[in-house]
């Protein structure tokens, strides 16, 4: 999704969320819950996260310094596109945001120090409905841009994806 900025000598205004335009895809639910991530160090990978159904969230992903590498995976029972993942980079310049269906886990690559994100959730977050896939899964292949220079020890713990995971 493309903001379109209206920029002069002030500076610039971009619109983030507009209901009608979210309408017209299809998206009727509502954002309950917003957070901010700061990520130091390009190179660092977060995710792939996500959450299980009945707590299973849409969101809306956006850069508002640096920049990033961001991740989808699909990972709904019967899709066309199961298990495959799709990576686009979303910047404070490109003015991108990355909206992520019910059902696909997320995650993304810093491309610069002192990244930061907003995202924007339709469900609360949830511990015991939380779930991941290792960064690493050779099985998912993201072919991430950079070295990896930083991750948690939670993602170097996720699991790896094998034939009994049959989708959400």
């Amino acid at each position: 999704m493309d903001l379109m900025p209206v920029s002069d000598q002030r500076g610039m205004f971009t619109r983030i969320f507009c209901k009608r335009d979210f309408a017209a895809i299809g998206h009727s639910k509502e954002f309950v819950q917003v957070n901010h991530s700061l990520n130091l160090t390009q190179g660092t990978v977060r995710g792939l996260h996500f959450q299980y159904p009945p707590k299973a969230e849409i969101k809306l992903i956006r850069c508002i310094a640096g920049s990033v590498f961001d991740v989808i995976l699909d990972l709904r029972k019967g899709s066309p596109t199961f298990l495959k993942w799709f990576g686009t980079v979303i910047s404070e310049k490109n003015f991108k945001m990355i909206y992520v269906p019910e059902g696909f886990a997320h995650g993304f690559q810093t491309l610069e120090d002192n990244s930061e994100l907003l995202y924007f959730h339709t469900e609360f977050y949830s511990p015991e409905s939380e779930g991941g896939f290792n960064p690493l899964d050779e099985t998912i292949g993201v072919k991430w841009p950079r070295e990896i220079t930083l991750t948690s020890e939670r993602e170097k713990t996720l699991p790896f994806i094998n034939t009994n995971f049959k989708g959400l």
